[in-house]
């Protein structure tokens, strides 16, 4: 058994504050989501860290475990549209409000991953909270919430690439790979893609100065 060790001298208990993460950012594809997760004091998620630095395998594990021990766990989700209307960063504070909103114990401390804190319009709560640099290699209950938002988007996306064959999302889960992108030119894009990233917007092409001779 493992036990919640603060980070900080927030003052608050381990069971009151949530660890906030996001998954799917930098995705040329599908949505962004964010995951936020309590932790219970005393805790049996053996290797639990940064989803990055686990494979697919452990984070399904981890998953489950996560889902069946933590005092509160919840996903959020932003949709491509949304992250084309109001671009990528406004639209992940969007989906990690909705998690935080939708937790089934509300927290009185957040500890957010990265070097942002959530914006008051978009978390929609009184809640005090703090950035943590690598938070999801640092913080328990940050790394849970990266593992949730992680396997939670990658098994959405499996179920995606049924409905939009033909780019490989099963494979990349919406990354910008060469193969991604040479779908991207030969299909062109389908509803799951980000209009407005690189490599998915039709680039413009440049007019030719006329000759004045």
């Amino acid at each position: 058994m493992s036990q919640v060790t603060l980070y900080d001298q927030s003052g608050y208990a381990p069971t009151e504050i949530a660890g906030v993460d996001e998954a799917g950012r930098g995705c040329l594809a599908g949505p962004v989501v964010a995951g936020a997760c309590i932790l219970p004091v005393e805790y049996d998620l053996p290797g639990l860290t940064d989803s990055k630095k686990l494979t697919a395998a452990k984070r399904e594990v981890l998953y489950d475990l996560i889902r069946e021990q933590a005092v509160a766990w919840t996903i959020g989700v932003s949709w491509a549209p949304e992250i084309d209307e109001i671009n990528i960063l406004q639209a992940t504070f969007r989906a990690m409000g909705r998690a935080v909103r939708h937790l089934n114990v509300q927290p009185k401390f957040l500890q957010i991953d990265g070097n942002k804190t959530i914006p008051p319009y978009a978390l929609k709560l009184h809640i005090p909270q703090e950035f943590v640099i690598q938070g999801d290699g640092k913080i328990p209950a940050i790394s849970a919430a990266s593992i949730m938002a992680k396997t939670f988007r990658d098994r959405l996306m499996v179920k995606l690439a049924k409905r939009y064959p033909g780019y490989g999302i099963s494979k990349h889960m919406g990354y910008g790979t060469k193969a991604h992108m040479e779908a991207v030119k030969t299909l062109g894009p389908c509803k799951m893609h980000r209009l407005t990233f690189g490599g998915v917007k039709p680039e413009e092409k440049k007019q030719e100065q006329a000759s004045l001779f």
